[in-house]
């Protein structure tokens, strides 16, 4: 009877243990993003953001990076993460391997028409995307919206297919490595996000001696924060309410937009990414 009585007591005092590390777990909200630049550039954007959804929502937020796009997706959909920063094309491929459980909850102002800019040396030679015919071209992720799907399908919408008409497709995985492939002249041209190149020109990082835009493409609706289906309501406005609130006029706000190149952050609904979905199954890279 004494034993029966002990294994007892450690059955429940295990069972306790595991309902603390379950509720400790729960407390804590994850947040993660689509590593579109160098991991060291994605822990400087978040942090501040992560510390103001601290004191919003009254619970630890963690920052928890992830190795590539995919692994951004499976964090959501998997619902080891609360909450993702998505591009477009991500957002669509979590909502679609999730059977329609992503709900995206807000996005950038500058989200509403972004754009993709293709880059190339000054004297490469390359003005127009007829010129990159028989080139060696760079994409970022393949799961980059700004950085392959949409300058893929404009491309195909100029009749310029790149998996035939170019020498040789890459994937640099990241927007910042897609400029330096140009600098440093491992292909000839690439497409990137139009706000990262800017952010590369402003602060000094490229000049128009190492590279130069030779097309701008037609805007498109693309990033977003989203989160799964399953949050609970009540959750989920809390959140969204949060990040509607960060205000520009408070240096906390300015730091977090700043960093985030945004101009403030505006409700958006799934059907604003019906034209990327339909972009990437017209592209053949959603099925």
């Amino acid at each position: 009877m004494r034993r029966t009585f002990i294994k007892s007591l450690v059955a429940i005092s295990a069972m306790t243990v595991a309902a603390a590390a379950f509720a400790q777990q729960a407390a804590v909200f994850r947040v993660t993003t689509i590593p579109e630049e160098a991991a060291t550039e994605q822990t400087r954007k978040f942090g501040p953001i992560v510390k103001y959804l601290e004191s919003k929502l009254g619970q630890k937020v963690e920052f928890i990076p992830v190795s590539d796009y995919p692994a951004a997706v499976e964090a959501l959909v998997n619902k080891q993460v609360d909450m993702v920063w998505f591009g477009g094309f991500t957002h669509v491929q979590a909502n679609v391997r999730s059977g329609g459980k992503i709900i995206p909850i807000a996005q950038r102002e500058e989200d509403t028409r972004f754009q993709s800019v293709f880059i190339a040396k000054p004297d490469s030679g390359i003005k127009s995307l007829a010129d990159l015919k028989g080139k060696q071209v760079s994409f970022g992720s393949q799961s980059s919206t700004s950085g392959h799907l949409m300058p893929r399908s404009f491309l195909l919408d100029a009749k310029i297919d790149p998996d035939k008409d170019f020498k040789r497709v890459a994937y640099s995985g990241a927007h910042d490595a897609t400029i330096a492939s140009v600098v440093s002249g491992k292909v000839d041209a690439a497409a990137l996000d139009i706000t990262v190149w800017n952010k590369f020109v402003k602060e000094g990082k490229v000049t128009d001696k190492e590279a130069i835009v030779f097309h701008t493409t037609p805007g498109y609706y693309n990033y977003n924060w989203s989160v799964h289906a399953d949050m609970p309501a009540a959750q989920r406005e809390r959140v969204t309410k949060a990040i509607l609130d960060i205000d520009p006029k408070t240096p906390e706000g300015k730091e977090i937009l700043d960093l985030n190149r945004a101009t403030r952050y505006i409700a958006t609904k799934p059907e604003n990414y019906k034209g990327i979905e339909a972009a990437a199954r017209s592209a053949g890279l959603l099925k």
